[in-house]
């Protein structure tokens, strides 16, 4: 597939970006160069291979979920600043 620098130049417009001519030449080549790379890619016979969703192969790392006691509410608040009725009291930041 070929891009003319129109279609770049159309686009960069789309997308609010400046573009002198320099740099419209620039892109043209460099996303015609994509686009024949893709091209490639297409014409690849891919009907054997299998999906996949990552390049290797990876194992949920999470813990499974424990039960397990919690820090007791006057020890959390033990090196706060301020609090009240077991909750931070922290500086109002909003109007």
């Amino acid at each position: 597939m070929k891009i003319t620098k129109e279609q770049v130049a159309h686009v960069a417009k789309l997308a609010r970006l400046r573009l002198d001519d320099a740099a419209v030449e620039l892109y043209t080549g460099q996303l015609g160069d994509i686009l024949e790379y893709m091209d490639t890619l297409n014409s690849l016979d891919i009907k054997e291979v299998a999906a996949t969703s990552h390049a290797i192969s990876i194992i949920n790392a999470f813990r499974e979920d424990e039960v397990k006691s919690s820090m007791p509410v006057k020890r959390a608040l033990s090196n706060a600043p301020q609090s009240e009725d077991g909750s931070f009291i922290v500086p109002k930041v909003i109007g």
